[in-house]
């Protein structure tokens, strides 16, 4: 079992919806800070299976980490989706839950920027924890553009109708409902964004969404350092179940030598040149953060402090933290003889 992985009860179930709901969990006191989080990042539910023992699904937060006491997830059920059903017919008020600790690289820089968020459907999930956090805990404006089928679908209404009463001059809300006005078009999401071009974007929602959204974005020139997408991402891999590692062929001259600053310790590892970094650590029992395992999470965000390194896949990070020196572990190979990576994000 994941190192990262703890039973917690669930407290509360809300219907948002007639096809969403909202978990709230119980965090026991012990484990407090082991989910610490910040707005825009998720949690990694394990679906009991019987085909396959289980199933790992990511679900963002929904909740605030500045003006709630309990972390929930908001889920919408999806056509033919078992993990999403499942957790919808199933989980209760007392239901016991097995789930990895907050993950997930796709948060604001800073509560006082002005921001421009744009989702569809349940990508609203990480959206409105982002946008209670701001309003509550700093002093940035927000914009939203809310894609929908129709006015039943939208998750979250009433709440965000509240907050633009509430904070008119910092929250402005626009709704797109494909009831009226069809799917969402380029140049239709573009004429909307133009007021606020100059801000931080996060997008979160379907592909198709995320598509035309960024095509938006970048037809008004924003710069692509601006754009923060939160992609759907089905896991291929279980980090609930422990992972066969590639046998360790080390051969002499065909390793390098690492230094690893985790969870507050040093230690220094033999790393093959062939292998990736986080079945290295794996491999040596340290309790490196993961969830994907396919660049797509950012969860094994590490800093390379000494030493190149070459990533196989990023789907996660952008320029400006590539320049910083920021890699995945999950996706590095080494390529200098001495490295030094730091988890100190």
């Amino acid at each position: 079992m994941n190192p990262r992985a703890h039973q917690v009860k669930i407290c509360d179930v809300i219907a948002e919806t007639a096809d969403a709901v909202t978990l709230v969990f119980d965090i026991p006191e012990d484990l407090a800070g082991r989910f610490s989080y910040a707005p825009g990042q998720f949690l990694t539910l394990r679906v009991p299976s019987e085909r396959t023992g289980s199933v790992a699904r990511c679900y963002s937060l929904s909740s605030s980490p500045h003006c709630d006491d309990r972390l929930a997830v908001t889920i919408k059920r999806t056509p033919g989706g078992y993990a999403s059903n499942w957790l919808c017919d199933n989980i209760t008020a007392g239901s016991m839950i097995s789930v990895l600790e907050p993950a997930g690289a796709c948060t604001p820089r800073s509560l006082d920027a002005d921001l421009l968020l744009c989702a569809a459907g349940s990508g609203i999930t990480p959206i409105m924890s982002i946008i209670r956090s701001v309003l509550t805990a700093g002093t940035g404006q927000v914009a939203l553009l809310y894609a929908n089928r129709e006015p039943s679908s939208i998750i979250f209404a009433d709440e965000l109708e509240r907050l633009a009463r509430r904070f008119p001059e910092r929250l402005t809300v626009t709704h797109w409902l494909e009831s009226g006005r069809g799917l969402p078009t380029v140049d239709g999401v573009a004429n909307l964004l133009v007021p606020y071009r100059t801000r931080d974007v996060f997008l979160c929602g379907p592909a198709g969404f995320i598509d035309v959204a960024t095509a938006a974005a970048a037809q008004l020139g924003l710069p692509q350092r601006n754009i923060h997408q939160e992609k759907y991402h089905s896991l291929t891999e279980n980090p609930f179940e422990k992972t066969a590692l590639a046998p360790v062929r080390r051969a002499t001259g065909d390793s390098a030598t690492v230094r690893v600053d985790i969870d507050g310790e040093t230690v220094v590892l033999d790393w093959p040149r062939n292998r990736k970094l986080l079945d290295v650590l794996l491999d040596h029992g340290l309790d490196a953060p993961y969830v994907c395992r396919e660049s797509a999470c950012g969860t094994c965000v590490c800093t390379v402090r000494q030493g190149r390194t070459r990533m196989l896949m990023n789907e996660s990070l952008i320029a400006d933290e590539l320049a910083a020196g920021l890699t995945l572990a999950c996706q590095t190979l080494p390529e200098s003889d001495d490295l030094h990576i730091a988890f100190d994000q």
